[in-house]
């Protein structure tokens, strides 16, 4: 079986109240994190109660509820653990010992919350909650502890699932390399589509489950590949079967049998987070990743000039530069770029060795004239990478438009199909030669672009593409010299129609992976909408980027660039909170989400990055992310409307405090500033004040969920886990879906007995 999922790192603390699952356990997965949620706001509730020398019998009576539905809960849960323990006998030992644990645990704080009936709940006579915080925090950790356990073990189950499923597939596909004949060939292919079914279902659900995206981006990259190389399974081996004896015929099919089982391999290598023989996977390094981290180093030495040497920065920049070469040394680079990438590089050298010396200066004698220079040397280090980091993205994605334009009509492609059904193997080799050109230049693309992809998932994409030019290239030749060979053949026809479907396909996903590179490069993050708020480009006076380094007010640039990371964390603070709703289409979401992008590109700006260009920009979009923020309060007044009267009050007073902070933005933002100081001055009040207004967006999301939550008792605004989506893969046979769900075994019926509690807000 596969390696346990369980033996790796540890699981980060579970609330600010000290609770922590078992350091050997490690949430993979979302369904399993979400189904731990409301387990833990209901402890983390008990456990933060408030110790006040007099408690109300409603207190007294909810605090009882609570310890109530957590241990009618956990019984539930344990009895569909232990149902699941028992079909799974491999499981049965550690999953019955976690159960035990999570029904003790639950029986503990049932006994520790029964005060409802006490006259003096904090007596030492009768241990309770008050009178014994630590067994309460002991029981909770220890709840916490079994039932992640048990998830974790009930998430191997569905691991086992799909290695049970591969193994199917491997054996069929076997099956089909070896038949001799069109009946038994379609009578196996039937099966085998299947197992295809079952097996993308499968991993269609751990793709959406997986809450690694770099894991989730290769997983897609695979079942892709499966997905395509069904239906060239299926042309390829009845190409074979109707021409045995024909070389290139046998050379197509073996290339998809081989393409599939890696695929097929690296599926049970995500799955079970292993690598073959044990080897560590290498992250592929690219020039976007390299920049970024080098400038993180640079801006470090702002807070700590003995944090790393001076060799460390050097040996960062020559790797940097290094890459570099990948575009200098491309035949494909305009002259116009490759002499800018020099340029850039040689420059980039010389601000270092001015960075280095000033830098060692300041570590010997910390001056305030030293500390200046510095903050100087180190503005120009990152604008020089900056530069050069555009001018590689520049280079990359206009060589990237430029062959997809020129390669969208498919010439060299139709000119393959009508040379083959005529049998011209001389123009079949003329055209094949061109077809191995333009491959050559796809896959330089690709490589250039994972340089310059900005994020691990999209330089996934960029490895997965150019691996598929590289190995549909030489399909394509072969099944065009069978068809050349075979003219009057329908099948090998048909075969070469697919495999020049799949070059097709793969560069049109090249346009949509070029505009999300370029959406991540201009700061229009690809996980989020995109809201074109922006003014139009115009010329301004006040432009941070015609400012000389040499001349900024070195203390006032320091303050804007530790702003706008605080600014950062809180866009990632209120994405946190927003993927949490149920309901994505909810108004108050939506407007959340909105302007979390917009602070985001306010966060871009202080680090000149992004689609703000100019100061006025940013001041227009400090009106447009005001005006958001007027529309949320409108939408909380709304809301307000809903709850109970209990709550209404607190839900207007945070409205009102929205409204007031937006309006304090929006009179800053339109108010006039001349001169470099003054704009300066502006530009620090409008993000300070942005910076305000997400610490309170970031308050008030979750309020909103959890008010939404009481007021539709039980039908909670959370995610549940995401939901299990059939992925059928054609087939190219009539084969059925199997009728039997495979979800029988998983996490998911557990995670209804968790979810459903009832909570108390703490008020």
């Amino acid at each position: 079986m596969a390696t346990s999922p369980c033996s790796s790192s540890g699981v980060s603390s579970s609330s600010s109240s000290g609770l922590g699952a078992d350091a050997g356990l490690e949430i993979r997965t979302r369904s399993v994190e979400q189904t731990l949620v409301p387990l833990v706001s209901q402890i983390t509730t008990l456990i933060n109660h408030k110790d006040k020398p007099k408690r109300s019998d409603k207190t007294l009576q909810a605090i009882q509820r609570v310890g109530q539905a957590v241990n009618l809960a956990v019984g539930r849960f344990v009895t569909v653990g232990e149902a699941i323990a028992n079909e799974n006998h491999e499981l049965k030992e550690e999953m019955s010992v976690a159960c035990i644990e999570a029904r003790r645990a639950g029986e503990t704080i049932a006994q520790l919350t029964d005060v409802a009936s006490l006259d003096h709940p904090e007596s030492d006579s009768h241990i309770t909650i008050f009178t014994d915080k630590t067994g309460v925090v002991k029981a909770a950790r220890l709840l916490l502890s079994s039932v992640t356990k048990v998830l974790v073990l009930a998430d191997r189950i569905v691991i086992k699932q799909i290695i049970t499923s591969r193994n199917k597939v491997l054996a069929t596909m076997e099956q089909l390399e070896k038949v001799s004949s069109f009946q038994e060939f379609v009578q196996i292919f039937s099966q085998f589509g299947n197992e295809m079914v079952e097996f993308a279902h499968l991993t269609g659900d751990r793709q959406n489950d997986l809450k690694d995206e770099k894991k989730k981006a290769r997983m897609a990259a695979s079942r892709a590949v499966l997905e395509k190389c069904t239906m060239m399974l299926l042309t390829a081996s009845k190409t074979c079967l109707r021409h045995p004896d024909c070389e290139s015929a046998r050379i197509n099919k073996d290339g998809v049998f081989h393409r599939m089982r890696l695929a097929l391999e690296q599926v049970i290598e995500i799955v079970t987070d292993s690598r073959p023989n044990g080897e560590n996977e290498m992250a592929p390094i690219s020039i976007y990743s390299g920049i970024k981290e080098f400038k993180s180093k640079v801006e470090g030495l702002r807070e700590n000039l003995y944090f790393l040497s001076k060799e460390n920065l050097s040996t960062m920049l020559e790797v940097i530069l290094e890459h570099t070469e990948d575009f200098t040394d491309s035949a494909y680079t305009s002259h116009e770029h490759r002499e800018h990438i020099l340029e850039l590089s040689k420059q980039a050298k010389m601000e270092l060795e001015q960075l280095v010396s000033v830098w060692m200066q300041a570590q010997n004698q910390k001056t305030k004239d030293l500390m200046e220079d510095l903050e100087v040397a180190i503005l120009k280090t990152c604008q020089c990478m900056n530069e050069l980091k555009r001018e590689v993205h520049s280079a990359a994605t206009s060589l990237a438009a430029d062959l997809l334009k020129y390669h969208t009509d498919h010439t060299v492609l139709k000119a393959l199909k009508i040379t083959g059904v005529e049998g011209n193997l001389e123009a079949v080799a003329e055209y094949t030669c061109k077809l191995s050109e333009q491959k050559e230049q796809l896959v330089e693309m690709c490589r250039l672009l994972r340089h310059v992809s900005g994020t691990e998932p999209l330089e996934i994409t960029c490895i997965h593409a150019e691996d598929t030019f590289q190995v549909t290239g030489p399909q394509i030749i072969s099944a065009a010299e069978t068809l050349a060979l075979h003219p009057s053949s329908k099948i090998a026809k048909e075969n070469l129609e697919v495999f020049c479907e799949a070059w097709e396909s793969q560069l049109s996903d090249m346009s949509l992976l070029l505009r999300e590179i370029n959406d991540v490069f201009e700061g229009r993050r690809g996980e989020k909408r995109v809201y074109l708020s922006l003014p139009r480009p115009g010329k301004h006076n006040a432009n941070l980027k015609a400012l000389k380094p040499v001349k900024l007010d070195t203390e006032e640039q320091a303050k804007i660039a530790k702003l706008g990371l605080e600014l950062h964390l809180l866009t990632s603070d209120v994405d946190s909170e927003t993927e949490k709703w149920e309901d994505q289409e909810n108004e108050i979401v939506q407007h959340g989400q909105g302007m979390s992008s917009m602070a985001y590109s306010m966060y871009l700006f202080t680090r000149g990055e992004g689609l703000l260009k100019t100061t006025q920009d940013l001041f227009h979009q400090a009106e447009i992310f005001a005006t958001e923020g007027t529309k949320l309060a409108s939408a909380l007044h709304a809301l307000s409307d809903q709850v109970h009267d209990d709550d209404k009050p607190l839900l207007l007073l945070e409205a009102e405090k929205l409204i007031s902070l937006c309006k304090q933005l929006q009179a800053t933002a339109k108010a006039s500033a001349q001169g470099k100081s003054a704009t300066f001055t502006k530009v620090d009040a409008c993000i300070l004040k942005t910076r305000n207004v997400m610490t309170l967006l970031c308050q008030l999301l979750p309020l909103c969920c959890k008010l939404l939550r009481k007021n539709k008792a039980g039908n909670g605004c959370l995610k549940p886990a995401p939901p299990w989506k059939e992925n059928r893969i054609r087939t190219g046979t009539n084969a059925r879906t199997p009728e039997r769900r495979v979800e029988t075994f998983g996490i998911k019926s557990l995670e209804n007995h968790v979810t459903n509690m009832t909570f108390l807000e703490s008020k």
